[in-house]
């Protein structure tokens, strides 16, 4: 069983989290900003389906990527090279939003509800959420969507309706937090594209420790300066290991 949220915002301890759904640790609440961010400063964050109640999660192991740590391997760095897209940000967060809920494949659902997307828009609008964005002859082809508190970067979903084009999000996402002063990216869930990324899992105890000391540092909340990204200069990027091609790709959670 797991707990009932309701009044205040306030989690049980992360230790109680079921070990089977991994990371389960409460219902209920409510998907309010001071909600969200009493959960996002403990490395908390919702997963629900359709017609469920707000579920709560904080999974263990954690998976994490240094910003300055990222491997991009040969391929992927010669499509940076070539700039093929228009990369921008914060600049189409709720597009992003809808088109990282668009489902997968045609009988799936989504974990981005309606509730969701309001939710975190208005968490855009109040500088916390942020979107990086590709974009090719005026169309939005790609893109990720996720939380800043403090020095943490926290992933939620990415898209891509071209080859490429979630990976190079993420690229310049890496980028931008390395220049910000950003400590992490919590991609949350264990992929092999992620690990192959540089990510890498740590233990939620020490995840949680981290967290006190990072959401507290770094910029106050705000914009990053929306519209096209300075370019960087990826010729000075060596390649390493295979890149990835989703951060955070949750499926429909199943409790």
């Amino acid at each position: 069983m797991i707990p009932w949220l309701a009044g205040a915002p306030a989690f049980p301890p992360l230790d109680s989290a079921l070990v089977e759904p991994n990371g389960l640790l409460a219902a209920g609440g409510a998907l309010t900003p001071e909600w969200l961010l009493a959960a996002y400063h403990r490395g908390i964050f919702p997963w629900f389906s359709h017609g469920e109640p707000i579920l709560w999660w904080s999974p263990d192991p954690r998976l994490v990527l240094a910003p300055a740590h990222i491997r991009i391997r040969r391929s992927l760095l010669k499509v940076l090279r070539q700039r093929r897209f228009e990369v921008r940000i914060d600049t189409a967060f709720a597009a992003v939003m809808a088109e990282c809920a668009a489902p997968r494949e045609p009988e799936g659902g989504t974990w981005i509800t309606p509730d969701i997307q309001a939710a975190y828009c208005r968490m855009h609008e109040l500088g916390y959420a942020h979107s990086v964005e590709c974009w090719r002859d005026g169309k939005l082809v790609g893109g990720l969507y996720g939380m800043a508190v403090g020095r943490a970067f926290f992933g939620e979903s990415m898209f891509s309706r071209e080859t490429d084009a979630s990976k190079v999000a993420l690229a310049h996402l890496a980028r931008v937090l390395e220049q910000r002063d950003f400590a992490v990216i919590d991609c949350q869930m264990t992929t092999p594209h992620l690990l192959s990324m540089g990510a890498r899992e740590i233990r939620r105890s020490e995840f949680a420790a981290d967290l006190e000391r990072w959401t507290r540092e770094g910029e106050p909340p705000g914009q990053w300066s929306p519209g096209p990204l300075q370019e960087i200069d990826w010729h000075h990027n060596a390649a390493g290991g295979a890149a990835g091609a989703h951060l955070c790709n949750r499926t429909t959670p199943t409790p």
